[in-house]
């Protein structure tokens, strides 16, 4: 039996997917920077690109299944890791004066707002 998904939910898992696209692209953009600065931004992309594939992979398991409590209190566990990268991504970008990742940054924090509003009883709506 399937749970029917919130409207936040929904807009989450677009938001989280959204944000993984966009830190694949930047990716590609930060190595072209090229130096430590250009290699350390690259692979926090890479791991905020991860993390909210995994955070919308799961949410969307939460409602394909008849997920009890402890299945969304993880689902919820993992929103809120999936916003600590988000920001620890959206900090490193704004060290930058590039135009492109100032835009990520913004991208990467609407998606860490939207997972921390991410609890059991939010998903449960």
């Amino acid at each position: 039996m399937t749970r029917q998904m919130s409207a936040n939910m929904q807009q989450c898992i677009d938001l989280c997917n959204q944000c993984h696209n966009m830190c694949e692209q930047m990716m590609s953009h930060c190595m072209e920077m090229g130096g430590d600065q250009g290699m350390r931004l690259g692979m926090m992309m890479m791991s905020c690109a991860d993390m909210c594939r995994m955070n919308a992979d799961m949410m969307m398991r939460c409602t394909s299944m008849k997920a009890d409590m402890a299945m969304l209190d993880m689902c919820s566990r993992m929103s809120m890791m999936c916003a600590d990268m988000c920001q620890m991504g959206a900090d490193m970008c704004r060290q930058t004066n590039d135009p492109q990742l100032m835009e990520c940054a913004d991208m990467l924090m609407r998606c860490a707002d939207m997972c921390r509003m991410m609890t059991p009883e939010m998903m449960m709506q």
